[in-house]
Formats: structure tokens, sequence, C-alpha cells
């Protein structure tokens, strides 16, 4: 993980409890808030002090440092405005905790007491949900319900055990549609503190929320009143190119967990590998209910967490499945123009509107490698490349990198595949022969093992008016 950009110390600040009493030495004095703002992919955070564990990576994040005080873990959130770069040369305002967006990623261990000092710097109240943990009513983050709003400036703290290991979130329960449009939540990774039936060891353990925001072209903060109406698809704040790849070795055993908190579901696809799905927010699955897939289905509010061993070398594309999630930035009042003919009209717009270009006459193909003009601080469109030219990709989109060469504990990513002599689809230049059509007017026969159907007399029956027999 890269330094923080800056660090700041609130010793002896004083904490309001949120719900239930807290140790006394929860007051002495509040650990240190740590800051990120780098976009990239930070390697595990690996324990220094407490129980042991094998840590997770989070795409484009990090995992929040602790201090141990008397045996309790202890963490220090501040939820502040931040700057999110989503992708080169295109900043979002957004709210969020210790510089990100998403926050950084929260990691225990099963049966560890842990104590969290949220402080807020938001311009309004706020309150911290912890999403599937089992914890005292008092400690759930519900303002109004199960304690007071967070005000301005002040800090709150929550105590409690992660009494079960999975994969969870946190996020606020306070202003929601507002505060998660504008990229609050984080990551909650516990883990198990002995060998677990249901648990395996893997070699690469990966999590990245979905998120998603409206954010006009040409603007710097999300559209808050949107519901559904989303353009900017997120792999933790960050659209394609500029999600970092999952690099692995071969033949590692991989897990990866997502969490969803937009506003719809995301079918999460991977190429070249089948998966399980291991566990939910719920907890892990049992071995007896899991079967392979290619695809998970992650609705909203869902946690889901899959494994496989990566046995196949190469660039595996690794996606949302739905298109438009895909593709970045559109107007959905944009007509479509295929079939279209332009010619000559082209010339007489650029008289008018000098930089007018032409899109959509065949498809959207040519999106990928057109240098289109956009506004100042907007996402670029289907705008990534790879070593054959445009992608034609963007958003909710990344890549699985399988190689033999990927050291153990080693994220760096190795550059494209080189790819063996042969085993890449090519152009097939021999004779073609033209396909086998019927003559105009008829249909094809049928094969000599069918028989046509029988047919027999259709009778319709009219109900009695009075409903009789």
């Amino acid at each position: 993980m890269s330094s923080p950009s800056r660090r700041q110390f609130f010793a002896g600040a004083l904490a309001t409890v949120a719900g239930a009493s807290v140790a006394r030495a929860a007051l002495a004095g509040l650990p240190e808030p740590v800051i990120q703002t780098s976009v990239a992919t930070a390697p595990p955070l690996v324990p220094h002090t407490g129980r042991p564990y094998n840590p997770v990576v989070t795409l484009n994040g990090w995992t929040l440092p602790w201090r141990m005080n008397q045996g309790v873990k202890e963490f220090h959130l501040v939820a502040e405005p931040v700057v999110r770069e989503v992708a080169p040369g295109f900043k979002v305002n957004m709210w969020g905790y210790n510089g990100q967006s998403p926050g950084p990623t929260i990691e225990v261990v099963e049966g560890d007491r842990v104590r969290l000092f949220v402080t807020n710097r938001l311009p309004e109240h706020t309150t911290v949900h912890w999403h599937g943990q089992r914890l005292p009513s008092g400690m759930d983050g519900v303002g109004g319900l199960t304690q007071p709003h967070i005000p301005v400036g002040k800090t709150f703290v929550y105590e409690f055990e992660a009494r079960r290991p999975g994969t969870f979130m946190y996020h606020p329960h306070a202003d929601e549609m507002v505060q998660m449009a504008m990229g609050m939540m984080g990551m909650w990774i516990t883990h198990p503190k002995t060998p677990h039936p249901h648990i395996g060891e893997v070699d690469r353990d990966f999590c990245f929320l979905l998120n998603a925001f409206d954010v006009e072209p040409g603007s710097k903060t999300p559209k808050v009143n949107t519901m559904t109406d989303f353009n900017i698809w997120c792999w933790n704040s960050r659209v394609f190119p500029a999600i970092d790849s999952l690099n692995v070795r071969l033949n590692d055993k991989v897990r990866i967990r997502v969490g969803n908190l937009t506003m719809t579901n995301h079918p999460i696809h991977v190429h070249g590998h089948e998966f399980t799905v291991t566990g939910t927010d719920g907890g892990p699955t049992p071995p007896a209910s899991r079967w392979p897939e290619v695809t998970v289905d992650v609705a909203v509010g869902q946690m889901r967490q899959v494994e496989f061993v990566a046995d196949e070398l190469g660039d595996w594309a690794f996606h949302c499945h739905k298109s438009h999630h895909t593709m970045g930035a559109m107007g959905h009042a944009v007509p479509t123009m295929i079939g279209v003919d332009h010619r000559g009209l082209v010339g007489k717009i650029q008289k008018v509107v000098s930089d007018y270009m032409l899109m959509g006459e065949r498809g959207m193909a040519d999106m990928g490698e057109m240098e289109m003009p956009i506004p100042d601080n907007t996402a670029p469109m289907m705008s990534g490349t790879g070593p054959f030219g445009a992608l034609e990709m963007g958003g909710m989109f990344s890549v699985l990198k399988v190689r033999k060469d990927q050291k153990p504990g080693d994220y760096s990513d190795q550059g494209w595949f080189q790819h063996p002599a042969g085993s890449v689809a090519r152009e097939y230049t021999g004779p073609v022969g033209q396909p086998l059509r019927p003559p105009n007017g008829t249909t094809p026969s049928a094969a000599p093992s069918q028989k046509p159907l029988a047919t027999a007399p259709l009778q319709a029956r009219k109900p009695h008016a009075h409903g009789g027999h």
C-alpha cells in the first residue's frame, strides 16, 4: 500500500457512545485515522498484531490499518467529502471514508472484539450500518431507530464482537439516497479463526463493490435524486479501462468477493473458467449446495463469494453481463441510426457544428476507435484497448490474467498474454462455398425420418349465455 498522503491525529478527543456502553479505555484517545488517496490496488495488508489471517486484496482499494488496545482491535473511519478519480481525466465529487470512495476494507478475525471510531466531517449527520453483522441492536447503525445520528463534527464509537466469518459491507443508514448515491460504502471481511469446514484455503483473495453514479457529461457531482437512471457503472468507483486487472498464477485457487450497492442486479461473468458460489452475506454455503457456474447474479444489497482454480493460461474477460453496464456514459435519448444514409449530410452539419461526428450508421463499434471530442471531466465511452485493438468496453469490466510466472504474493500486472503460435483466431483464406438455400417460394423438405404432424379439426365452443353446461 502506498504511503498515506496525509495523517491526522485526534489524541484525547471525546467519543460519543453509540448504543451500549463502551470500555473507558476507548475514551483515552482515538487511533490515528489513516487517509489514502491513491486509486491503485494496494498489496495485501499482512497482519502485524492480533490473530493471523490470509489477507484480501481490494481491487483499486486498500485495507484500513488498526491498533490493538488491551485486546480490542480499534479502527478509525472518517466520513468526509472526497474526490475520486473514476478514470484518467474524469474526477467526481463524492462522499466517502478516509479519503476514498469506497472506503477502506476492514479485515478482522472471527471472535475479535472490534471498536470502530467514526468521525463525521460531512455537511450533514450520518451513521454507519454494519451490513450482515450479528451485533447488539444499539450498534446496528440505523439513525433514529437504534442510535442518535452522528452530528457534524462529532465522533461516535461502535463496539461489538465479529461473531461469524464471511463477506460483509458497511454503509450509512442516514439520508441513504444521498449518502450512498454519493459513494459512502466499504467492504468488511471477517476471516475464520480456525479451519472451517465450509471455508477453504485460497492462494488469491480479491474483493470489490459494485456501485453506480449519475454524472452528467462535463460535471463533477452525482445527481443524488436519480433513483434508477444511472450512467456511470463502476467497480469500486472505477470504470474500465481504469479498473485494475486480477493477476494470478497458473493453478492458483482464486476467491472473488463481490458486493452490490447499486440500484439494480448485476450478472457477473468470467471467461475461460467455471466457479462455484461458496458464500453469501449470510455466510459460507455448504458444499452440497454448490454447482458450477460461469455467471452469478448479484442482487441489490447482496454479497456473492465465488471460487475457482485458474488453470487456463491467458487474458480472460471478467465483467457484468448487462451490455450497457460495460459501455460508459450514454444518453437514453440517443436515436438508433443503423442503416441511415448520412452521405452529403455530415459536411452540411459541420458548417454549423464544426466538431460534429458521424455516429451509429453501422452500429456503435466505431466509437471504440474514434477520439470523439467530449466535455472536460467526462467519462470516456468504450475506450479500452487491448493487444489487438479497441476493446469496445467500459464500465464494469476487467481482465483475469493467468500466468505461469506470476510469483506467489505478487499482484503486479505482467502485461498482455503472449499467445502460443497458431492459438489466436485468424482470417480464413481458403475456398468458401455458397450456402445451401431452398428455391424461392419453397420451404425445405422434411428429413426422411420425419413425418408430417397429423392434423385434427379445430372446434370452438361458446359458453352458454347464463353460464350453463
